[in-house]
């Protein structure tokens, strides 16, 4: 039967390989120690006498037998039992006579041990007083009881000793995990390009990134090009950027390419609860590099080690963290010569780590691996898509304009989704509407079609978001809107999903449409219910986080223009970085701006109030409302741009026909948890 390279079957079973318990040892060890003891309650009878006494006590034929070892000069004598008297005390015979559980004799001897002066002399003395006790003469042979007794116990403390020992340095050159004597070195693993085979082909986008270290890998290659004009090659290169973006893909691919030996290394490895481990698995890691230069360390999560020094002081104590950072910036750039070792990093949080660290040296270059724009998200969608079986009308150009924001990492889970959607309803291709599905899945959560929401909620959801999307539709710069729903969804119980605009810069008319458009649901409730409920919660989140953002950070407040209160101060600052009467400004402010702006959403809502009610009627009858429908209510949109029509055309087209409801790519949810019931 074949067998795969991990050792399971084509049927799916594993056969386990018979292989060495330390269990054994243990389990040995103990029955050894039981036979001892059992060995030992069989001589519970046994007393020594001098050689003066036992010529006495011999001479009243108290001894049933005698044996002599001629090797060891020693005689054993078994007593009588109705002669017991004369050889033991009695309190002697009250502790021999205590219950004996021996498995090696039926009942207990009662054994008297001499030395003799030797085998003649014992001989002589038998002669001389006419002894009629029977004497056996013999030599000393091998004992099984005798070695048992007297030499296992010292070889089996003498193997168990050795195994220990064994274990705690590691357990030899292949045993993985190490012991307390491997506790210091690196625990780097190796690759090459035997061992890996993702290579920059692999690597979609992030074309600025890759273009940088595709340069190291060209300076390991041919490193004298670069070198003939004097130029050095860099020692390090930091990979910057969000979670999911690549960085640790891209460390991949250069191990893949480039044809020297690759360290790869996580942060967290070097942190241990032993004062100077990391350090020593620093000197140990850029030992085996140099031995093996030209060569590349990678240390992924290097913030794990690299944060700035005395942030967290430890009352006077040993900081190991620090101690183990020290090691690293030596070692990347001391008085010792690391020539043909090039250190790479990833992070994404850059702003925690030492300025020492981050210094050119160390560190020459820092490489931004940003999340990827619309070209990117295609080139990423086309390689995640070549291994999937995909109908005619997957266009990878409108998923990626429907995926703003996205990573790499949430482009390949909406692949997999895709792809499990599919085979969940039986499609033997996936098709456009999976994708959508996927994205949706993604987004806003499990689709919640069993969730009891009563009329009076649905009611109350319809108008919310039928808020948010009027709101939207008639401010220049609120998002294109493409679907409204109250189909509960995750933990939301209705959604507004928009297609936002990809923006390097935001200027202020923006923020404020964009306040304006989430406060638009709250809005419609005290309107037209005369009420508000916790559906708000989320939007009152994300409305608060912006107005604090336009105020301190942004400086655009009429009373604190072009101000950034950013933490200033020191590692030991605790104070925020303005005055109280400044503080009291800010709150002044953003209650300010968004008061204004609810001001305005209502407005708004009070103008376009027959649109409105036929929009949240609309969402009650249906549940799922796309762009074309609202359009025929409010009519187009003055200010969306011609590609947004066409991307949202396509959409409408796409989801004309779908059953299930589906949500687009990015909206804001409606409600964080279900509402209580509304007063009558």
């Amino acid at each position: 039967m074949a067998k795969y390279p991990n050792g399971s079957t084509p049927s799916g079973g594993n056969k386990r390989k018979m292989g060495f318990n330390p269990l054994w040892i243990y389990l040995l060890v103990a029955l050894s120690l039981l036979g001892i003891f059992f060995m030992r309650s069989s001589d519970t009878g046994n007393k020594e006498l001098s050689w003066n006494e036992f010529q006495r006590i011999a001479q009243e034929e108290v001894f049933e037998s005698i044996t002599v070892h001629r090797d060891g000069n020693k005689a054993e004598a078994v007593v009588k039992e109705d002669r017991l008297s004369r050889v033991f005390t009695k309190q002697e015979l009250r502790s021999m006579q205590q219950p004996n559980f021996s498995m090696l004799s039926s009942r207990t001897k009662y054994v008297v041990i001499t030395h003799i002066p030797s085998v003649d002399k014992f001989a002589d003395y038998c002669e001389r007083v006419d002894l009629k006790t029977e004497v056996t003469y013999v030599n000393k042979g091998f004992s099984l009881s005798y070695f048992l007794i007297n030499w296992l116990p010292m070889i089996l403390i003498i193997v168990f000793w050795i195994y220990i020992m064994r274990r705690m340095n590691g357990g030899g050159k292949n045993a993985p995990g190490g012991g307390i004597f491997s506790v210091g070195k690196a625990k780097a693993q190796l690759y090459d390009k035997t061992n890996i085979d993702v290579t920059f082909k692999d690597v979609a986008g992030l074309h600025e990134a890759k273009q940088e270290i595709e340069e190291i890998v060209h300076f390991l290659k041919d490193p004298s090009k670069y070198t003939a004009l004097g130029g050095k090659i860099p020692k390090g290169a930091l990979l910057v950027g969000p979670p999911g973006t690549g960085k640790t893909l891209l460390a991949k691919a250069v191990a893949g390419e480039a044809h020297v030996p690759f360290f790869s290394m996580s942060g967290s490895d070097f942190v241990e609860m032993f004062v100077g481990v990391g350090a020593s698995r620093v000197r140990d890691l850029f030992a085996q590099a140099k031995s093996k230069a030209p060569c590349i360390v990678f240390i992924d999560e290097i913030d794990a080690v690299g944060r700035a020094r005395g942030r967290n002081t430890n009352m006077g104590g040993n900081d190991e963290r620090e101690s183990t950072l020290n090691q690293l910036l030596t070692e990347m750039d001391g008085f010792g010569s690391n020539s043909g070792v090039i250190v790479l990093a990833a992070t994404n949080r850059v702003d925690v780590l030492d300025s020492a660290l981050l210094r050119a040296g160390r560190f020459d270059r820092q490489i931004a691996v940003d999340l990827p724009d619309i070209n990117d998200r295609k080139e990423i969608f086309a390689v995640h898509m070549r291994s999937l079986r995909l109908a005619d009308n997957c266009d990878i150009e409108q998923l990626a304009r429907q995926t703003p924001g996205f990573s790499g990492a949430d482009i390949a889970n909406v692949c997999n989704e895709a792809a499990l959607i599919a085979a969940r309803n039986e499609k033997s291709v996936i098709t456009r509407d999976d994708f959508m599905n996927a994205v949706d899945r993604i987004i806003g959560g499990l689709e919640k079609k069993n969730r009891i929401v009563t009329e009076e909620e649905r009611k109350s959801i319809a108008i919310h978001e039928a808020g948010h999307a009027t709101i939207s539709w008639h401010l220049q710069y609120g998002n294109p809107l493409v679907k409204v729903t109250i189909v509960p969804r995750g933990k939301a119980l209705g959604a507004a999903w928009y297609m936002p605009e990809e923006r390097q810069i935001t200027h202020t008319q923006v923020l404020l449409d964009e306040l304006c458009s989430l406060l638009g649901g709250r809005a419609a409730e005290e309107l037209f219910l005369n009420r508000i409920s916790t559906g708000a919660a989320n939007d009152l989140e994300r409305v608060t986080k912006i107005a604090y953002a336009m105020v301190v950070y942004y400086g655009m407040s009429d009373k604190l223009p072009n101000v950034n209160y950013h933490e200033q101060g020191g590692d030991y600052s605790f104070q925020k970085p303005y005055s109280d009467e400044t503080a009291q400004i800010i709150d002044q402010e953003v209650a300010r701006i968004i008061a204004e702006q609810y001001e305005r959403a209502k407005a708004l809502l009070l103008e376009r109030r027959e649109g409105h009610h036929a929009l949240y009627e609309l969402l009650l009858e249906r549940e799922v409302i796309y762009t074309e429908d609202v359009e025929s209510i409010f009519g187009k949109r003055p200010w969306i741009s011609r590609t947004d029509e066409l991307l949202l055309s396509e959409h409408n087209e796409a989801t004309t026909n779908q059953e299930e409801d589906q949500e687009n790519v990015r909206g804001e949810k409606g409600s964080e948890a279900t509402p209580p019931p509304f007063n009558a």
